[in-house]
Parts: C-alpha cells; structure tokens; sequence
C-alpha cells in the first residue's frame, strides 16, 4: 500500500509579493548551518586552519558562488547541454531548477583552492591548505545536501521510479502509480548518514593529520550512497539511461568521483607519511 500524501507548496510564503521557495530557503539553512559548523572546526585547539572573523566571511562568500556555480554550470554540461545551446539565458534561470552536485563539488574545490591562494597561513603549502579545508567542509557538506534533497521532494522533482514498494508515494493530483521518494532515500544516506560518518573520521580518527583525507573519503561514501539510491530514482528524461543495462549519468559521474576519492586518500596517507 503506497502513501497518498498531499503535495506541499513548494513557495514557503512570500515577502512583500515576491515568493521565498523551500528551495531557496533549503540553500540558505545549508549555508548558515554550514558556516556555524566550519566556524566552530577551525577555532578547535587541534586545527590547523584558523581563520578570522573576516577571512570566514570571505571564505563563505567563495563557497556560495562556488557551490552555486559550479552546481549550475555541472548540470547544464552534464544533464541538459542541448537545451542550453538552443536556450542559453536559461543557463541564469536557476529559479526554474538544475543544479549538479558534482558540478557544485567542482565549484568548492575550486573556490577553496582560489581562498588559500589569496590568503596568508603559517603552512605556505598551497595544495596542503586547502585540502585541509576540503576535510573541514567533507564534514559540512552533508547538511545542504540533506536539505537540498528534502526540498526536491517537495518540489516533487527528481522522484524515484514506479514501484510496489510498501514505500512508494503517490501525490493527490499527480500520476496515480506509486513511485520511490527516492530524494528522502538520499536524504537519509547522503545527508544524514554520511554526517554521522563524516564527523566521526573527523573528531575520532587521526584522519585529519594527512590532508586531504577525509575529503577524499567523502567523496568515496557519497559516491557508493549515490550510486545505490540511483537505482530507485528515474533518469532525467531528456537523458535516459545511458546504457542498455542502466547506467545513468548520475552513477558515471559518481563512479569517476568514487576513483577520484579513493586516488585522493591514498595519495593523502602516503604523502604525508614520507
């Protein structure tokens, strides 16, 4: 038996007749709690990143434009270039939805690396830099994509396949067939589990003493939770499955990240025992 629920108005409510989204406000939490979070690392004892009050605001204005760049530019290459081509002032329509997390963790290293380069710090080695602050937001980052995926499904967008699945959903006014609500599925691993799994290699591990670490392993647990949950989420339509046996971009993309991750903490443990 599937959940019937009502669908959820995806305009939070409105100020002075312009419409504040869940999606928007999703974005907006992900960043104050994100920053509070970064904030409270890097004053820690044992931190090797220590900021000022300024240098944290700048870093977060880096990590905004990254995330928001990088996560748009990633899906109009990745998901939907045609269109862009044939309709390219939507590239900046971002309210009408598409956002890469791939291209957005593209956009953060970026941006870290371009904060570190501006930036004075007792270690003057670049890369060990700013790996270290990649480990810091490894631990940051599951909270926007938690609520990021909460607010795709209110928004009723990137829903899972049709299913009998006592799990399934059906929205009062839309398909009558169930489907998986898969973005609560990835909710739950990429956001939730992958915190609690983020915050303990952190704080209770010795991880954080070979930079670059920890952020290579999230990219190696996000990778492995994404590539599962694929399997209950429908491909983007204009793309499909990009092989006969169902591979979808989603999967390639976290495949590449899962060897990347993997290559990152292996050359973090090895560097920094030499």
């Amino acid at each position: 038996m599937a959940f019937i629920i009502n669908p959820i108005d995806p305009v939070a409510f409105s100020v002075f007749g312009l419409p504040i989204r869940w999606y928007a406000l999703a974005y907006i939490a992900g960043f104050i709690i994100g920053y509070c979070l970064f904030s409270y690392f890097t004053r820690r004892d044992d931190s090797e990143i220590c900021l000022s009050k300024k240098q944290l605001d700048d870093f977060l204005t880096y990590i905004v434009l990254g995330v928001i760049l990088g996560g748009r530019l990633g899906y109009v290459l990745f998901y939907n270039p045609m269109f862009f081509i044939t309709h390219p002032l939507e590239i900046f329509a971002i309210w009408h939805g598409g956002m890469s997390f791939h291209g957005g963790l593209i956009g953060v290293i970026v941006a870290s690396w371009l904060f570190v380069r501006k930036n004075t710090f007792s270690d003057k080695s670049v890369a060990r830099n700013t790996f270290r602050i990649l480990d810091i937001l490894a631990v940051v980052a599951p909270i926007g994509l938690c609520f990021g995926r909460i607010a795709n499904f209110i928004n009723m967008e990137v829903m899972g396949r049709i299913t009998d699945s006592p799990l399934g959903v059906i929205f009062v006014g839309g398909p009558a067939y169930p489907r998986h609500p898969s973005p609560l599925y990835e909710a739950t691993l990429e956001g939730v589990a992958l915190f609690i799994i983020m915050l303990l290699l952190y704080t209770k591990t010795k991880l954080r003493g070979f930079p670059g670490a920890i952020g290579g392993l999230l990219c190696v647990f996000y990778a492995g939770f994404r590539i599962f949950c694929e399997q209950f989420r429908q491909p983007d339509a204009q793309i499909g499955f990009l092989t006969s046996w169902g591979l979808t971009m989603g999967q390639m993309l976290s495949g590449i990240m899962l060897v990347a991750g993997t290559a990152i903490f292996i050359l973090a443990i090895k560097n920094t025992r030499k």
